[in-house]
């Protein structure tokens, strides 16, 4: 079986399937706006924003990966109490 880098799954998107992969890059960065003022206004650096069950995580001013609720890390803090 053949393996697909994440450059050729891009250009897939774009170009078979029709998605408009900026737009997305561009609605992900607008959903993320607020978060992300508040932080840099914090110090910035590196940090997660917990939206929705999701986990954005970023490192240096670059969102780097999104998890889920299954995969993210467990020293998230989400607003709530600590659950150590």
């Amino acid at each position: 079986m053949i393996s697909v880098s994440d450059h050729a799954l891009i250009r897939f998107l774009e170009r078979v399937a029709g998605i408009d992969v900026e737009a997305v890059r561009s609605a992900i960065a607008a959903g993320l706006a607020r978060p992300v003022n508040m932080a840099e206004r914090l110090g910035g650096g590196d940090y997660t924003i917990k939206i929705d069950g999701a986990v954005y995580v970023v490192k240096s001013g670059t969102l780097v990966t999104i998890m889920d609720r299954v995969r993210q890390p467990k020293h998230v803090f989400d607003g709530g109490p600590f659950d150590d």
